[in-house]
């Protein structure tokens, strides 16, 4: 029926719309459940909606250039779009996720004092890489700072790559480097193979696997007279099994191949309300600025400026001949005007009263689809304790959910590789490792802590954290961690040394 239908479109448009019209007709006498509600097709408040949706591909890959492109501008001037992603990847990465090894000694068969003098090696054996910029390949940015890099570009175009190759350093014992790639050069070949199913640069298998992946060798939206050519990447070693290439995005649907802009759903929204921002401060300028239009009668020569006249620099040099000045609006500017001119007051009446509660409504519905609360989008807190601590904890759950997927999607795949290479290389022991995958696993154990959730009140946080520990609900290591960001084993080895430091002063100061 379809490709009847397709064929009578192409060739006979108006039989086509008959045939659909009387199609919908005989479905409303159809209607039952849902065509009586939101699959209606008879009630006026549903005729206007445009709903016609399509697979992955219509819906997301053939419109991801553009969603991509428009997000990174509003990134670069919007406000709220610049504080919805900044405010993620300060509180998801801040600083950077820091590694802390964790082993599982049991199936190891080691004691818990060994497993934990190995997880202090191998922090600092990962902090001599990591630490350092020889771990990007652009020798630009540490671990840490490509880890920032990395997210945020994951959050403004929807996705970001990471190739993995091996590079030899000078005063580096480790080969691994990290090479972050734009989303915009992973695309499909000129000449794509007609055996192979590539889309958007992603090729995919028989079981919908992901195979390879396309990379140019230069962006396709900058000014390049090289001729365009591309690399394929597979996703994974054939004989070793070895990731190659990172791909980081969150998926909406299944059998997505492309990654979407976390601003996609308000993009419109965003737009509007920076044109609207802007209208409204041009308005206010222009309220608080007092021009006097003076109309002389006789002729005025035109070779000259006016009083006050504001002139543009790059017509400040132009030749005699071509001198031109515009009549421009400027505090305490005289502007004459011509004979049999005249000029009427114009008042804005600005600034718009109704312009915050306006911009705050929007806004609350901005934070809501991208799941940050109004105040912390704005970073105006000015309600109630219960309820600026009720919006951090709400934010805080999707901030923690992402950290997740950026500890288990970027650091703890490089995080193996580069252990591989350690223990390859003989500066760590790790026996069985490339033996059984279940030792593997024990050994690559880890935990990703970053910036600490943002407190209102620390003293009634401290206390609370007291009675998880105390109750059994909580360890004083977590609470730590949870509260500081800092090492609870760590911390009382220091304040060990701090009270024997202490104690022998005063001893001192006694004697």
């Amino acid at each position: 029926m379809k490709v009847l239908d397709k064929a009578i479109e192409s060739i006979a448009p108006n039989m086509a719309l008959k045939r659909q019209v009387a199609r919908t007709k005989l479905g409303l006498i159809k209607n039952t459940g849902y065509s009586n509600h939101g699959a209606s097709r008879s009630k006026k408040s549903m005729l206007g909606w445009v709903f016609r949706g399509g697979s992955t591909k219509e819906d997301i890959d053939d419109n991801q250039s553009t969603l991509t492109q428009r997000s990174r501008d509003l990134f670069m001037g919007a406000p709220y779009a610049t504080s919805a992603l900044k405010t993620t990847r300060t509180n998801v990465i801040g600083s950077g996720l820091k590694l802390k090894a964790q082993v599982d000694y049991e199936i190891l068969n080691m004691s818990e004092e060994k497993a934990l003098r190995w997880e202090r090696k191998t922090e600092r054996e990962f902090s001599l890489w990591a630490d350092s910029i020889h771990c990007d390949a652009e020798r630009m940015n540490n671990f840490y700072e490509l880890q920032q890099i990395a997210f945020i570009s994951w959050l403004m175009s929807g996705e970001c790559f990471a190739i993995l190759p091996l590079i030899r350093r000078i005063d580096m014992p480790y080969d691994l480097r990290v090479k972050l790639i734009e989303s915009d050069r992973i695309s499909n070949p000129d000449k794509t193979h007609r055996d192979k199913k590539i889309i958007n640069g992603v090729e995919i298998g028989n079981y919908g696997e992901v195979i390879a992946y396309y990379l140019a060798n230069h962006h396709p939206l900058s000014q390049s007279f090289q001729k365009k050519e591309w690399k394929r990447i597979r996703k994974f070693g054939a004989k070793t099994g070895r990731p190659n290439i990172i791909h980081l995005m969150e998926a909406e649907r299944p059998e997505q191949r492309r990654g979407v802009p976390i601003l996609a759903p308000v993009i419109e929204s965003l737009k509007q309300l920076t044109r609207y921002s802007e209208a409204e401060l041009m308005a206010a300028v222009v309220s608080g600025m007092f021009t006097v239009f003076i109309e002389n009668k006789d002729s005025i020569d035109n070779s000259e400026p006016v009083y006050g006249e504001m002139i543009s620099p790059d017509k400040q040099v132009l030749d005699s001949e071509e001198e031109e000045y515009n009549y421009e609006l400027g505090p305490g500017a005289i502007v004459e005007l011509g004979e049999g001119q005249s000029m009427k007051e114009a008042n804005p009446g600005r600034p718009n009263a109704v312009f915050d509660s306006f911009v705050t409504s929007i806004c609350r519905q901005i934070g809501a689809a991208l799941e940050i609360p109004y105040e912390i989008l704005t970073k105006h807190f000015t309600s109630s304790y219960s309820a600026s601590r009720a919006a951090l904890l709400e934010a805080w759950k999707m901030f923690k959910m992402r950290r997740t997927w950026m500890a288990n999607d970027f650091c703890q795949p490089i995080y193996e590789l580069w252990l591989s290479e350690a223990i390859a290389k003989g500066r760590i022991s790790a026996p069985g490792f490339f033996n059984d995958p279940l030792i593997r696993k024990a050994y690559c154990g880890s935990e990703w802590n970053g910036p600490t959730q943002g407190q209102i009140d620390p003293l009634k946080e401290v206390k609370a954290a007291k009675e998880r520990v105390l109750a059994g609900f909580s360890t004083r290591a977590k609470e730590t961690q949870e509260l500081t960001g800092g090492d609870y084993e760590k911390n009382m080895k220091q304040r060990k040394r701090e009270e024997q430091l202490l104690k022998e002063v005063n001893e001192i100061n006694e004697n």
